[in-house]
């Protein structure tokens, strides 16, 4: 099976390094547990959280980048596993502390509502005192329909709720971006 991101991830580190706001909020979090990185990509987070003193278990449907993680996490010794799989079908969330959705939705008419039932699924499953954290482009309606599918059962506790810029820069092309972001983290 062909995989879209495979083909860009011919580019190592193609999205490079993860947003500060995120590290910064990682490492003040007290609790170094276990971290499911959904969507990990090449894992430009979950290799940083890793580094971190995480346990980071990566899931993507993209061989070549979790080949790329895992290879960085054996020459670090990192407590870092990637796992070549459909992240809408996984369903052991209670086995984390931390659930972490970077640039996973975008809320897209034809994925709206499977994207919406991955986060109430999570949402249900999580453990109590666990964490969700979402990081999402801050545009449109993205926000509003992220939080009211957070919020399905009743208003959950939030840790955060940042709003950064993501400057993209790619080297090769000279192509420079900057995007509005929201970092949203709840408790369960």
């Amino acid at each position: 099976m062909t995989v879209t991101y495979d083909k860009y991830y011919q580019t190592e580190n193609l999205f490079g390094e993860p947003y500060p706001e995120l590290i910064e909020f990682f490492t003040k979090y007290p609790k170094k547990g276990k971290l499911l990185d959904l969507g990990c990509g090449q894992g430009r987070d979950a290799i940083a959280l890793a580094r971190l003193g995480y346990s980071v278990t990566g899931i993507d449907n993209s061989k070549i980048g979790i080949d790329q993680m895992n290879q960085i996490g054996k020459v670090e010794n990192l407590d870092l596993v990637g796992q070549v799989d459909d992240i809408y079908a996984f369903d052991r969330f209670s086995e984390f502390d931390i659930i972490l959705l970077d640039s996973m939705f975008h809320f897209a008419q034809k994925d709206k509502e499977t994207e919406i039932g991955l986060i109430k699924r999570i949402i249900s499953d999580l453990k109590n005192g666990s964490l969700m954290v979402v990081c999402i482009q801050d545009m449109g309606k993205k926000v509003q329909i992220l939080n009211k599918a957070i919020d399905f059962e009743k208003k959950e506790k939030r840790l955060a709720d940042i709003g950064f810029t993501y400057t993209f820069e790619d080297s090769e092309s000279g192509h420079k971006s900057e995007t509005n972001y929201r970092m949203i983290i709840i408790e369960k």
